[in-house]
């Protein structure tokens, strides 16, 4: 229906370019609707089937994901301090670059055969890249457990389109976390200890040399040193103590040999005085006076005696019972000779010497007189000894004296030298020992990684199979799709009715004549062309409502054909 246009007065003729457009109402919008419902169900229906066929071609991505739990080591750190240092964070971060590398991920590819239609078509750097972009490994973090308790946990999740191949990948980077982990806890404890044992060999050696020095040394200066300055002087002081203890001894035994010669004396002048009395009657038993021959057969009757007390406990064979055989036989000798000497004439007897006769009472005094001689003589020969004995003594402490004399007066002289050693011994004997500790702490470090009881990657939620796809988001496409096609049809009939500056209802004629309507005729059309309009616009609208179906309907068929 076309409104009818009355020519204005001459005076309410206006300039079009200048009349405002006027406020658009519901009932506009409306109208505007029934008039363009074409233009906004074309561009509708066209999003509506290409988001079909979006989301239906759309390949599902399948997310598997699982949970890995951080087990704390088996053994307290206060027993056995770990070897590594770096945080859970960091060590799950340097894990990551080793397992998501260049070489690791296209053995990966190739080993389960992923991605075979995007190998063929793109780049293996591509293909590789997106292969990172569709693992997700989470961060550590405290995971609510059971009975309030919390754990330290981290989640690897993998993104394919085939959702058993998505639960392989991820079970398989799970393995290799764990593996990575145990291997590169292993690796940081085993250089770690390497590291201090090198050092400890360093230390060693140089605690080698400086002790070599050390020794050597002491070897040149044996008894110089600062540290025997004490030793030396308790010595030296004790020496002395001995010296003149020896001193007195030594007066002591030469008092006593004067004392034994002057009693030998007497003795021997006894002797003389008894040899010399006459005898008191002519008929008693007579003697011959001979201190020499009284002497030697007191000698042969103790030797004899003597020999007899050695029969009885040994045998004849015994040295001892020769030694005796052959002193009682020299001791015969040596009678023998002495009565030859004294027989005087020869043919005379040898067994009855001349000289004074005695009585039996004179010989028996002057056997026991001899007796007492010989005994004193045996001390005076002990006393001899004991101060050759004493003088050597003596003459050895006065040299020990002189020698630490010596040392006393030599000791400062490689006072600073020896310090010096002393020092660098001490400061490289702290350094083997802490170097010392430290190693055997890292070796039962690195034995407890080896043992797999230090810190640990455990799985605690294994690789799930995922039932529904993440990807697509079918029906927020098909959503998506359908308002951005009804809303590409508004924008098209917005610009259209901008363009369009006819009168289209009376309300348009009212407010741009700004005159009374008296009535309205409507448009009168020819029937045949209206049904031939209505019958192509059927036509058209059957035709891409097929074809949409077909569209939508060929995508979903596709989908479900090749959904494993």
């Amino acid at each position: 229906m076309q409104p009818t246009q009355y020519p204005p007065p001459q005076s309410a003729v206006q300039d079009p370019l200048r009349i405002p457009r006027r406020q658009v109402d519901p009932e506009d919008i409306l109208d505007i609707v029934r008039r363009n419902k074409s233009w906004i169900a074309g561009p509708a229906l066209a999003g509506l089937v290409i988001a079909v066929v979006t989301a239906f071609l759309w390949p599902d991505t399948y997310v598997s994901t699982a949970v890995i739990r951080v087990q704390p080591p088996q053994v307290p750190a206060s027993f056995v301090p770990t070897n590594v240092t770096t945080q859970m964070s960091q060590r799950i971060n340097l894990m990551a670059q080793t397992i998501l590398s260049r070489g690791t991920l296209t053995s990966i590819i190739e080993t389960y055969g992923l991605y075979t239609s995007e190998r063929q078509a793109l780049p293996l750097e591509d293909v590789i890249e997106q292969m990172r972009d569709d693992i997700s490994i989470g961060s550590v973090r405290n995971i609510q457990a059971t009975r309030g308790n919390t754990m330290t946990a981290f989640r690897i999740s993998f993104a394919y389109e085939n959702r058993y191949l998505a639960q392989k990948m991820t079970a398989h980077l799970v393995s290799r976390f764990i593996n990575e982990n145990t291997r590169e806890r292993a690796n940081q404890s085993a250089m770690t200890t390497q590291f201090l044992r090198d050092q400890w060999q360093s230390a060693k050696n140089d605690l080698d040399e400086i002790e070599q020095r050390l020794t050597e040394f002491r070897i040149r200066n044996q008894g110089q040193l600062p540290d025997q300055w004490n030793a030396n002087m308790q010595q030296l002081a004790a020496m002395e103590t001995r010296m003149a203890a020896q001193n007195g001894q030594l007066g002591r035994l030469s008092q006593e040999k004067l004392v034994l010669e002057s009693e030998i004396r007497v003795l021997q002048e006894q002797i003389k005085a008894v040899a010399s009395a006459r005898p008191a009657e002519s008929g008693s038993p007579q003697m011959y006076a001979d201190p020499v021959l009284a002497r030697l057969d007191l000698q042969i009757q103790n030797s004899e005696r003597s020999l007899a007390e050695l029969l009885d406990n040994y045998t004849p064979n015994h040295p001892d019972v020769k030694r005796y055989e052959s002193q009682i036989e020299l001791l015969r000798k040596e009678r023998k000779q002495h009565l030859a000497e004294i027989a005087g004439e020869k043919g005379q007897d040898t067994a009855s010497p001349r000289g004074p006769v005695l009585t039996p009472e004179q010989a028996s005094k002057i056997r026991d007189l001899n007796t007492q001689v010989e005994n004193k003589q045996i001390q005076v020969r002990s006393k001899v000894l004991e101060i050759a004995n004493a003088r050597k003594a003596m003459a050895a402490m006065n040299k020990r004296t002189v020698a630490l004399q010596a040392r006393l007066e030599r000791a400062p002289v490689g006072e600073q030298e020896y310090a010096a050693l002393m020092r660098d011994y001490d400061l490289r004997k702290r350094r083997y020992d802490d170097l010392n500790m430290k190693m055997s702490q890292s070796e039962i470090a690195s034995d407890l990684e080896n043992r797999k009881q230090g810190e640990t990657l455990e799985l605690l939620d294994p690789a799930s199979l995922p039932q529904r796809p993440t990807e697509p988001m079918r029906p927020v496409i098909i959503l998506l799709g359908l308002a951005l096609g009804a809303g590409m049809g508004g924008v098209l009939v917005f610009l259209r009715e901008v363009k369009d500056n006819s009168l289209k209802t009376l309300k348009d004629v009212r407010a741009y004549t700004q005159l009374a309507i008296l009535g309205s005729i409507p448009l009168l059309e020819n029937d045949l062309v209206v049904m031939r309009r209505r019958r192509m616009a059927w036509l058209g609208w059957t035709t891409a409502s097929v074809l949409a179906v077909a569209a939508m309907a060929g995508a979903v068929y596709y989908y479900y054909a090749t959904k494993v």
